[in-house]
């Protein structure tokens, strides 16, 4: 498993509560820690974060976690209890891509699009999907690209453009590539759409070492801008998270972990040697 890049789901309390209704509906799955700010957990053996932040952000249809199933009961299993409470945004049935796909809104808010693997890809998994509305639309391949340009082993593995003579010629019509072997999904969103990109949905990059962080940190921040606490904006408006690995382990210190947490309170970019000496 991959552990390098993972997602960030933001909530306001019910971070476990989530985390447990996910692991419910998922085989393979798992609650890896818990404490009152930040609760991780394993879906599919998938690394995903749950933060309690507060009600600053709302999750929105930007960024949806789409799944491929092997089966067609899998499929119908895994919609059935994720559209519990939740709202039907795409009906599930067949399309002209999938024998089997549906896109739902869960109770905590969050987005799922669920289709079952075709006959060459009978694999199941979870995959983070970005989409681009509004002012950045049209910027998938853009963003493809620059994303790949930064992490290693990076490859984009399949790119279909909506085709010509399309009012939409050229831009992304379905794309999914992998940075540093992570899987994603990116498509141009065309039309109205009243959701951007927000912290509600962010991706964590762990580093091993200040080196990793400088890198990561500089690249991603061209044209976007620097949060607190490890956090970016890059110039497409995706939220990162840039952490050291070091961090969960001095956070789980009982003695200085109070300590480290208002070191990092003042910081920007994570500085790891002043997190040792606080």
């Amino acid at each position: 498993m991959n552990d390098t890049i993972y997602p960030c789901l933001w909530f306001d309390g019910n971070a476990k509560q989530a985390a447990e209704f996910y692991c419910s509906v998922f085989e393979n799955s798992k609650i890896v820690d818990d404490s009152q700010m930040v609760v991780t957990f394993e879906l599919k053996g998938k690394l995903i974060m749950g933060l309690n932040g507060g009600p600053m952000f709302k999750p929105n249809p930007s960024v949806s976690l789409f799944v491929y199933c092997k089966s067609l009961s899998e499929t119908n299993s895994v919609w059935d209890k994720l559209i519990e409470g939740g709202i039907e945004m795409m009906t599930i049935g067949k399309y002209p891509w999938s024998e089997r796909y549906g896109w739902l809104q869960d109770k905590f808010g969050f987005t799922w699009q669920i289709s079952i693997a075709d006959a060459e890809n009978k694999k199941s998994k979870i995959v983070p999907s970005l989409l681009f509305t509004g002012d950045q639309f049209g910027r998938a391949e853009e963003a493809i690209n620059f994303y790949s340009s930064i992490f290693e082993n990076s490859a984009t593995d399949l790119l279909l453009h909506y085709e010509k003579n399309d009012p939409y010629e050229g831009k992304v019509l379905y794309s999914e590539f992998n940075l540093n072997q992570y899987g994603m999904i990116a498509m141009d969103g065309p039309g109205v759409h009243d959701f951007i990109f927000n912290e509600a949905f962010s991706f964590v990059v762990t580093c091993n070492n200040q080196d990793e962080i400088d890198y990561y940190w500089s690249k991603l921040t061209q044209d976007g801008y620097e949060s607190q606490c490890g956090w970016l904006k890059d110039k497409f408006g995706v939220s990162w998270q840039i952490v050291p690995q070091i961090l969960s382990e001095l956070m789980s210190d009982p003695s200085r972990s109070a300590r480290v947490v208002n070191a990092f309170m003042q910081m920007k970019k994570f500085d790891i040697a002043t997190l040792l000496n606080a």
